[in-house]
């Protein structure tokens, strides 16, 4: 499991990341979570309950998500599953909030004076259409955060060196986060989601950022863009005690 040091200062914080390691499915998928991929479902529940576990929580404490890659936000005030959007947040405990990653970019945030967290799953049309930036917009309207507070984790994710797009996508980004070599463009979607984080007030000692890449990684991490459709999947889990 991939844990972050910033939210692990929070003991009230349930918080794990998921990695191919320690599961009961057959290559390729291994500790992989999604039931959509081809793996078996029931190896796919004991991978689950696997991670679960490690995590002290149930499936019956867990909210899911049906991710479109949109920047669809949603509220959950218990366990539930919830279609179409890409973000999650609540202020109750014992709702733990569930993101699924095969490269797109997760973010985890925490206010600790309001009590509210949120996961945000940001592939390029999320993070185009700035989702990280409307989830804290979000939060101030509806719990009044204090941005200044907020800690925010950005998860394992394809990093830029393995995420080549084609010109017109790179040119509606922030030259900021587009690299271009040898006539190819790379798409720097951790940065992007780190600039938002910044623009919207929250302090760089307050970010953590992941070094993991989810192409690179192949003995640790399930990867779409390597792997294509037998490519699992991992899960990030955030939540309050």
């Amino acid at each position: 499991m991939i844990l972050s040091s910033l939210l692990k200062k929070f003991p009230e914080v349930v918080f794990g990341f998921s990695t191919i390691e320690g599961g009961v499915s057959p290559a390729p998928y291994f500790l992989n979570i999604s039931t959509s991929v081809g793996d078996q479902e029931e190896n796919v529940k004991k991978n689950r309950e696997i991670f679960f576990n490690e995590l002290g929580i149930t499936k019956d404490e867990i909210t899911f998500q049906l991710q479109i890659h949109s920047s669809v936000i949603k509220y959950s005030d218990r366990p539930e599953l919830l279609e179409s959007c890409d973000a999650l947040y609540t202020d109750k405990k014992n709702n733990f909030l569930a993101v699924s990653v095969a490269d797109c970019i997760p973010v985890f945030l925490y206010e600790p004076e309001k009590k509210v967290v949120a996961c945000i799953h940001s592939g390029w049309k999320g993070t185009y259409e700035k989702i990280t930036t409307c989830m804290i917009e979000e939060l101030k309207k509806n719990f009044s955060i204090d941005v200044s507070k907020l800690v925010a984790y950005i998860g394992p994710g394809i990093s830029v060196e393995n995420y080549e797009v084609g010109k017109d996508l790179a040119d509606r980004f922030n030259v900021k986060v587009v690299n271009q070599k040898n006539g190819k463009f790379f798409l720097d979607l951790k940065k992007d989601n780190f600039i938002q984080l910044i623009n919207c007030g929250v302090e760089e000692k307050n970010i953590e950022v992941s070094e993991h890449c989810t192409f690179n990684e192949k003995h640790l991490l399930h990867s779409y863009r390597r792997d294509g459709q037998r490519s699992g999947r991992m899960f990030g889990i955030i939540g309050m005690r």
